[in-house]
């Protein structure tokens, strides 16, 4: 069990050190800002690695402890991100629109959840003796909904950890939290404003590349948590049908054995010139075909 690994060149090579121009920019992060270039704030990396792994370790703790994880980001640039990696590590998400009162008025957003379901079961089931106005209706009113409510339908809950991308955009979602006590992790630029984030993370929130890079890492961190949850437990990883381990996951798979028959060994030997390499050669463990694993292998004879 490990947390991801992410080097200072994956970030330079994503992007996350370019900020904003630098007359768009809030006083606040100066602390995070190394300088400028061309009018671009370039932002600190030195300080952004310890503040990602503080974060990534925050999120490893909460997975491992049963806790929900709730990404947001409804920018376009960062939607699709978000969407996939809660999909992977099996959390929520919100990634269209955030509607107010989403966390503090859980269960006005729990009534919108069952008439979701509601739909579904009735478009989804037998929807005979509806018109095609009725059911066009009900079609647009689910698609509607589940833009919105798709991604928490199956949380249950208020969520123990909120991963946030563009702190400007998702104020609303951020002061829920606040209000609830909720931790947040956010990304962020050299516009925003970084109190009431308790784990900040500074970077480009704007890049494609560094909007992916950020989701896996957070991600990983998930599933990295949830084996590390269930070894502790006492499950056993190892009997379950298809194992995961995100550090596994990512090594190289390890190349076939060449196989090599009793023939080809005894070709090679007599093309070798010398006696000793012959019996080297024939000293070698052999791979053999499964046709010819009854072969027997003969050293070749001295000289």
């Amino acid at each position: 069990m490990a947390l991801p690994e992410f080097s200072m060149r994956q970030l330079l090579e994503a992007g996350t050190h370019f900020g904003h121009q630098t007359h768009r920019w809030n006083p606040k992060m100066d602390r995070y800002i190394f300088g400028s270039r061309s009018n671009i704030h370039i932002i600190d990396l030195s300080q952004t690695i310890p503040l990602l792994h503080q974060a990534l370790v925050k999120v490893r703790e909460v997975a491992a402890s049963g806790g929900r994880v709730l990404f947001v980001g409804t920018k376009r640039q960062a939607s699709d991100p978000v969407a996939t990696a809660a999909k992977r590590c099996a959390q929520y998400y919100v990634n269209h629109r955030w509607l107010g009162g989403s966390l503090t008025n859980w269960r006005t957003i729990s009534g919108s959840i069952t008439r979701l379901r509601e739909l579904e079961g009735i478009l989804d089931g037998d929807s005979s003796g509806r018109t095609k106005k009725e059911l066009l209706q009900l079609t647009r009113e689910r698609e509607k909904l589940e833009l919105s409510l798709g991604g928490i339908k199956d949380m249950g809950g208020i969520p123990d950890l909120m991963f946030v991308i563009d702190t400007n955009k998702e104020a609303i979602a951020i002061l829920e939290a606040r209000k609830l006590g909720i931790p947040v992790i956010a990304v962020l630029d050299t516009n925003c404003d970084p109190d009431g984030i308790a784990f900040p993370i500074p970077g480009n929130d704007d890049a494609a590349r560094a909007l992916q890079l950020y989701c896996d890492l957070i991600a990983d961190s998930v599933l990295d948590g949830l084996a590390a949850g269930q070894a502790a437990s006492g499950v056993d990883l190892g009997a379950s049908v298809a194992p995961i381990e995100p550090t596994l996951a990512k090594t190289m798979t390890p190349e076939a054995p060449v196989e090599v028959t009793a023939a080809e060994v005894e070709a090679l030997a007599v093309a070798m010139e010398t006696p000793a390499a012959a019996a080297e050669v024939a000293a070698e463990p052999v791979v053999a075909a499964e046709d010819a694993s009854d072969t027997v292998v003969e050293e070749p004879a001295s000289t």
